[in-house]
């Protein structure tokens, strides 16, 4: 499929939270009275990960301690702030727990959602051994090239490899791998969530995913029966080579539920 990108403005911006006293960086683009599509990304990503799918997006829509806990009060008081009070929101890898925390906290905020296990006691072994394993550069090529046959951009996972020598964020990586163990404790809630708002849900998930399986995305049917699953010939960075299909699949399905 051939894709032309619109020239569409976007900015680049920084802001301090007063409160949790967070340094956001973040990538702005639309209209201020347009509909808002929150984008979270993943690991070992940043906004840089969304930069082919804001042009899509911005002609219709707004673009505005390392736990998922404190990374979803740091978005709370980033959206209060931005006086943001309806979003669409678009959860992927760490994104999808924190947006997942955003709808409990606040369900009403939500108006449809979108997406693309640590067992030790944090043993210094484990630790150790993960961050050989997962914060090489070859490891986080793997999660952007495993089961696509399409080009990767090497700036993407050469990026985000980068950002990963930074001084401190080994451990705090690491820190964010122990805490995904509170999010089995909150499925219920999740579940829950689910199945009293039936809020609208589209999965656009690549197809060969090793890290989250297409399963993941057809179990969403169990609590929210008109939720509409997509596998994309694709793999676990679906949004980065399918970036046209996708962007369209959620301009139509944002339109059909009036939002």
């Amino acid at each position: 499929m051939t894709f032309l990108l619109h020239h569409v403005d976007h900015w680049v911006k920084n802001l301090k939270l007063p409160g949790s006293k967070a340094n956001i960086f973040y990538r702005e683009a639309g209209s201020d009275t347009a509909p808002v599509m929150l984008l979270l990304h993943g690991f070992p990503s940043s906004s840089h990960q969304y930069r082919n799918l804001i042009p899509i997006l911005a002609p219709k829509y707004h673009g505005f301690s390392y736990t998922s806990n404190a990374l979803a009060g740091v978005i709370l008081e980033f959206l209060e702030i931005l006086s943001i009070k309806k979003y669409s929101v678009f959860i992927f890898d760490y994104g999808s727990p924190v947006g997942l925390r955003l709808a409990l906290k606040n369900p009403d905020a939500v108006q449809s959602q979108i997406r693309e296990l640590w067992t030790s006691n944090n043993d210094p072994a484990v630790r150790s051994k993960l961050a050989a394993s997962l914060l090489s550069l070859e490891a986080t090529k793997w999660q952007y090239e495993e089961g696509t046959t399409g080009l990767v951009a090497p700036e993407s996972y050469a990026l985000d490899y980068a950002l990963l020598q930074r001084p401190g964020q080994t451990e705090i990586q690491l820190d964010l791998f122990l805490d995904y163990q509170t999010n089995l404790k909150l499925y219920p809630q999740f579940h829950e969530y689910f199945r009293t708002s039936q809020v609208p849900l589209l999965a656009a998930w690549g197809r060969h995913d090793q890290i989250f399986i297409p399963a993941g995305a057809e179990a969403f049917k169990q609590d929210l029966p008109k939720a509409e699953v997509h596998l994309l010939d694709a793999g676990h960075f679906a949004v980065e080579t399918d970036t046209a299909e996708i962007g369209a699949l959620i301009l139509d399905f944002l339109a059909r539920n009036g939002i």
